[in-house]
């Protein structure tokens, strides 16, 4: 991959379990199947509204593996995906459709999605942001070199290690950036 010219921060979104609702089995998370099961979280449209006001990109990063499996099909996570486009009104929406057998560079906890949408969106990942509600999200953010904040829903499963903030939800995710870039002093 090239270089990159770097202005902006970011604050890249995972999307099931921070912005969508995810349905939880034995301690387990699990995304939503069709676009009637697809549900905002309460309050992730106003605290997305409140990153960009702040000169955030906001950038949803999610892996799907579902379609890779054949579970799901590609165009009802695309339908989804573009609500979030419509009613969050994020600046971008990355996908990763491997599996684990795939060894991509874009499935998390690898940083290949983050990367690239950096690139593109000429993002500085040293003062920007990866909200996420599993390790895998929290370890993009740790190796792309951004803060990272954990919604920390107690699910049954690895636990993200080193999060900078832990937090419920995304408006308190929100929240606990906003207040943490008034006293940084950076861009």
């Amino acid at each position: 991959m090239g270089e990159c010219s770097a202005l902006n921060r970011a604050v890249f979104l995972d999307r099931d379990g921070v912005i969508s609702r995810t349905f939880v089995r034995d301690g387990k998370p699990y995304a939503p199947t069709t676009l009637e099961e697809f549900e905002l979280l309460p309050g992730v449209v106003v605290a997305i509204a409140a990153l960009k006001k702040a000169g955030f990109r906001v950038i949803v990063v999610t892996n799907q593996p579902d379609v890779g499996a054949g579970k799901v099909a590609r165009a009802t996570v695309e339908a989804m995906n573009a609500r979030l486009w419509a009613e969050c009104g994020v600046n971008d929406v990355r996908v990763c459709y491997h599996t684990e057998a795939d060894q991509c560079d874009c499935r998390k906890p690898k940083p290949g999605l983050l990367i690239e949408a950096a690139c593109d969106w000429a993002v500085d990942l040293q003062f920007s942001y990866m909200v996420g509600d599993r390790w895998r999200d929290i370890g993009a953010g740790q190796q792309a070199g951004c803060r990272t904040v954990l919604v920390d829903c107690n699910y049954a499963e690895k636990q993200a290690e080193n999060s900078d903030i832990v937090v419920k939800s995304l408006p308190e995710a929100v929240q606990k950036i906003l207040t943490e870039i008034k006293y940084d002093g950076n861009p």
